[in-house]
């Protein structure tokens, strides 16, 4: 019990690495000392938001679920065990980035929940209260939507812990899927409430379109579909625009973008705010030349030939894959690698200042597609309109229900499905949606031991890991935890 202590209380009380308090007594917030000012509440969002980087930054979740897809591989001689895991979709309990992935959202969580019971004694505008209310109930939405598509049942956490004794006397047992979506369901809505007269936030904060943008997805893959329509419709009648050029919102420069909803800030300049991009993308060759000072790839979440393969003629987005890499004697060599989000002006690993757009407009015009087409299939309806938008800006024609040209054509409800399928993938590629999407549709199974039997590869994905194990670091300081059928 000490051991599940000190470890609770460690993970719930720090802010974040960048804005630690000294506490006093330091098992415990100081409420004398902090929670007082809006100052101390926006300095305790920023804590929170800074953990979004942990999470997108390069490793943790991109691993999950970029390299467990189809799309991408290794390239790299000596992998670690980790990421060797992600590869073959054969993940164990013990895996690093799925231990890393649950202890930061559950730490984002509880630094939200710090803010939720405290900022009503505060003595500071209404208004502003409201605002940090709203980031702070999007934001636990947030993680907890990672945590339950990942884990399913999983431990529900509404409360900030104050002392020793509270941890001890909480409930730690994992809570069924559906109370955790009805919990997130219902901090979108009232965050929905706070946020919608507020103007003027910055894209990587909360605002009334991210938490619109967010609960569509959500309700998506709880099948709402006529719920999930109605409210990203909300989000098409706000100022969100396709960009023109695609390539623009994954290079240098890409923050505060019309297509951008939301995003994840990063910063080169080697001050520890940069992202890990430019190297896990590309492969692992030591007299490569794409990056100054002869920095090379890690090669660890490259695309697959498979993904490659996967792009229409003249798509205008396969911009974002290399296919061959330039090396120090002017040669190349056909490897693939990545443009999108890659920081070509650095050359130092994990400094890349090209921003992680969690969601944008895109991602809402084929995610109202899908549920559009799930309420009921029309030809050359809507749902059409929405997908054909993508593929314009793609540069590639229109899809039609009786399109002469037979792989234009889409006839009926599951000619759509995969239609909308493929085109998210050649859409979202590097953007940690593909192992998502792939779950939500039911597909995982079949697409990815697809993939592993074209590509020669003895790896298989069973059914019971579409779910990832509760990390056993966890469940040695809680037991009640318990662990997912399989592990």
């Amino acid at each position: 019990m000490k051991q599940k202590l000190i470890y609770i209380i460690l993970m719930f009380s720090l802010f974040s690495c960048d804005d630690f308090i000294t506490l006093q007594p330091e098992d415990t917030i100081n409420e004398g000392m902090f929670f007082k000012t809006s100052d101390d509440y926006e300095t305790a969002l920023i804590g929170i938001y800074s953990g979004l980087q942990s999470i997108h930054g390069g490793s943790n979740l991109m691993y999950i679920s970029e390299l467990m897809s189809d799309n991408h591989t290794i390239w790299w001689t000596s992998p670690t065990t980790n990421e060797m895991e992600c590869n073959e979709a054969n993940i164990t309990t013990t895996n690093g980035f799925v231990n890393s992935v649950w202890t930061v959202c559950y730490a984002g969580i509880s630094r939200c929940n710090n803010i939720l019971t405290r900022i009503d004694q505060a003595n500071f505008s209404d208004a502003l209260k409201s605002q940090y209310k709203g980031e702070a109930l999007f934001l636990r939405a947030y993680f907890y939507f990672y945590l339950v598509r990942l884990f399913g049942d999983i431990p529900l956490i509404e409360v900030a812990f104050r002392s020793p004794a509270e941890i001890a006397d909480f409930d730690m047992t994992r809570k069924p899927v559906q109370v955790i979506y009805q919990r997130i369901i219902n901090d979108l809505k009232d965050a929905d409430n706070l946020l919608k007269n507020v103007s003027g936030l910055s894209k990587s904060k909360a605002s009334a379109g991210a938490v619109k943008a967010l609960l569509g997805k959500v309700y998506l893959t709880q099948k709402e579909y006529a719920a999930a329509s109605e409210v990203l419709s909300s989000v098409m009648g706000m100022n969100y625009a396709l960009l023109t050029d695609y390539s623009k919102l994954f290079s240098v420069g890409n923050n505060q973008l019309a297509e951008s909803i939301f995003e994840v800030n990063f910063l080169s300049g080697n001050i520890g705010e940069g992202n890990s991009y430019s190297t896990i993308f590309n492969p692992g060759i030591f007299n490569m030349d794409i990056f100054p000072g002869g920095m090379i790839g890690h090669g660890t979440i490259v695309p697959t030939r498979d993904f490659a393969n996967a792009y229409e003629k003249n798509d205008l987005r396969r911009w974002a894959i290399l296919d061959s890499i330039k090396l120090t004697d002017g040669t190349y060599q056909h490897d693939l690698g990545a443009r999108k989000f890659v920081d070509f002006t650095t050359g130092i690993s994990g400094d890349g200042g090209v921003n992680f757009t969690a969601l944008r407009y895109a991602d809402v015009l084929l995610m109202k597609a899908e549920a559009l087409n799930e309420i009921g299939f029309e030809a050359d309806g809507e749902a059409f309109d929405l997908l054909n938008q993508v593929r314009s800006r793609a540069g590639l024609p229109d899809k039609t229900a009786n399109n002469p040209v037979d792989s234009l054509k889409v006839a009926n409800q599951i000619d759509f499905r995969l239609a909308i399928e493929k085109e998210r993938r050649v859409e979202f590629v590097f953007e940690q949606q593909r192992w998502f999407d792939l779950i939500r549709t039911g597909r995982a199974l079949t697409v990815v031991n697809n993939y592993f039997k074209n590509a020669g590869l003895n790896f298989t994905l069973e059914e019971y890991e579409l779910l990832l194990p509760i990390p056993q670091a966890e469940r040695d300081v809680t037991p009640e935890l318990g662990q997912n059928t399989g592990y």
